[in-house]
């Protein structure tokens, strides 16, 4: 660092950064895989928050933290105090989808990145079904016009 008074220039120790291992479960589509990793000690993490995970052993998933366990079930904790991390993949989810046509409503799945944005009124093809979107159904509650896959819970459509 250099002194603004006499233009010296003196080393500085910058002190090390500490680490927590904490395990986190990461669920997708229904299926829970543990994982360990590493998180500066004094992050904060928030339930509805985003975290990668990154573990050397296994892979990388984005996920978004469901719950946070210290001695407890809390909203928000320093990575330090958390044992465990409950949290749902968002990288790639399964889109569940309603589509109906003369009273007859049939169940589509397909694969979608977390990212990919959906709207009510444009017309998607399932499975070789064109359907427009009627409704949009969100995980934490209400419906919207507009949504990103990682947040929809399901997809009314009206076949074409």
């Amino acid at each position: 660092m250099r002194c603004v008074d006499c233009g010296t220039t003196q080393p500085i120790q910058k002190e090390r950064e500490r680490l927590a291992n904490v395990r986190v479960i990461v669920n997708r589509d229904g299926n829970s895989q543990p994982y360990n990793v590493n998180l500066p000690a004094q992050e904060e993490l928030r339930v509805g928050g985003e975290l990668l995970v990154d573990d050397q052993a296994k892979d990388v998933v984005l996920t978004e933290i469901t719950s946070l366990e210290t001695d407890r079930r809390v909203e928000t904790a320093n990575a330090r105090e958390i044992k465990t991390i409950w949290a749902r993949a968002i990288d790639d989810v399964t889109l569940k989808v309603s589509v109906y046509k003369n009273g007859v409503t049939r169940p589509l799945n397909t694969q979608a990145s977390g990212k990919d944005v959906f709207e009510r009124g444009e017309v998607l093809e399932i499975d070789g079904i064109r359907f427009q979107v009627i409704k949009i159904k969100l995980r934490g509650e209400g419906f919207a016009d507009r949504a990103e896959a990682k947040d929809i819970v399901r997809v009314w459509g009206r076949e074409l």
